[in-house]
């Protein structure tokens, strides 16, 4: 090769090996620094809950009661808010639940029952009149005990026939879908397993049904028959007799269907 051709080489050569380190040497674009943006801040108050499940009936205790932290935008002018009411904690103490709470659910004056009022006539639907009827504390005359409160449950009265000789039995339907209120002084189911047998059942009617029972305890029994969940809110009636005008008779042990 000509030495001219050998010098135009080199200095090509060298002339890319310069402009590679100059390239090499400059400084990079510095990266964008991303900023987060800050959260808004959410405005909170003190509001007052119930420390733990809290059933129907139950009187309230200090420890059943605590404050918590609410979001302002979240509270309803029903909540005790402590900024509102310092002392609602104390106030509370000693009130009975008229219905039930859930743990860390807030707590609603109304509610609750003052103490020294009325806790049965609390919980009676408006209207309604509470009246306690006589059954058998084995549960021959409520289900076999498994009755509890807040079921639907059908009245049979059983009697004595005296237009007849004197040993027929009749028994017949006196109401229906009728919501027990207490079995003796319990007022609320508790864990879904208690077996409740008491001397008393407490039912919630209409002035008219507490007439007819009050009537039938008179002249006969009564039973308390369990409805099925499915058949209950039905419009309770009182049944005078069957939807045949027929009532069941027993005479010397046998049963037999007889208009009225």
């Amino acid at each position: 090769m000509k030495p001219a051709r050998l010098a135009v080489l080199a200095i090509a050569i060298v002339a890319g090996c310069g402009a590679a380190l100059l390239m090499s040497g400059e400084e990079k674009p510095p990266e964008p620094v991303l900023r987060a943006e800050p959260a808004p801040q959410i405005q909170l108050a003190e509001v007052l809950v119930a420390a733990a499940d809290l059933p129907m009936g139950q009187t309230l205790k200090p420890e059943d009661l605590r404050w918590m932290s609410w979001p302002e935008q979240a509270l309803s002018s029903t909540y005790v808010e402590r900024k509102a009411a310092p002392h609602g904690l104390e106030d509370a103490v000693g009130s009975i639940v008229r219905t039930p709470f859930s743990a860390n659910e807030p707590i609603r004056p109304e509610r609750l029952v003052k103490a020294g009022s009325g806790f049965m006539s609390a919980i009676l639907p408006p209207g309604m009149r509470a009246v306690a009827i006589t059954t058998d504390n084995r549960g021959s005359s409520s289900a076999g005990g498994f009755i509890l409160p807040n079921d639907r449950v059908d009245v049979i009265k059983t009697a004595r026939d005296e237009s007849g000789s004197g040993n027929d039995q009749f028994a017949e339907t006196l109401l229906t879908d009728i919501r027990v209120l207490a079995v003796g002084q319990i007022v609320q189911e508790k864990g879904g397993a208690n077996v409740v047998t008491a001397e008393t059942a407490t039912l919630a009617l209409t002035p008219g049904q507490a007439e007819a029972v009050t009537l039938a305890q008179k002249i006969g029994q009564l039973s308390l028959v369990l409805r099925s969940v499915q058949d209950a809110n039905q419009t309770a009636t009182v049944a005078d007799a069957e939807p045949d005008g027929t009532m069941t008779v027993v005479r010397f042990g046998v049963a037999k269907q007889q208009r009225r």
